[in-house]
């Protein structure tokens, strides 16, 4: 894709209605993410934004779109699903929806 057509879709993008229910609201600090299957993996990461639905994290890991898994960090725990992924700035930042 080239620089104008790429420049173009953004400006599209950034044109859309917000569809979130709930504000983002920049955040920092550790969180950990604990997958259950069959083994506990321990995923380190940090928090970019967090909002009373859900949060975004920063994180070296490969995360399946679907799956829950347990995440503590310091204001909160409990459980969330993996909603997306994307690679930015040489690290894997993905969307979680607080499940419990």
């Amino acid at each position: 894709m080239n620089r104008k057509a790429l420049a173009a879709m953004r400006a599209e993008i950034r044109s859309l209605p917000e569809r979130r229910r709930h504000p983002r609201s920049p955040a920092s600090g550790a969180v950990r993410l604990v997958i259950d299957d069959p083994q506990p993996v321990l995923v380190q990461g940090r928090l970019v934004d967090v909002s009373q639905s859900g949060f975004r994290a920063s994180h070296n890991s490969v995360l399946e779109t679907g799956r829950e898994l347990r995440f503590e960090y310091a204001a909160r725990q409990g459980t969330a699903r993996v909603v997306w992924n994307r690679v930015w700035g040489g690290r894997i930042e993905s969307g979680f929806f607080i499940t419990g």
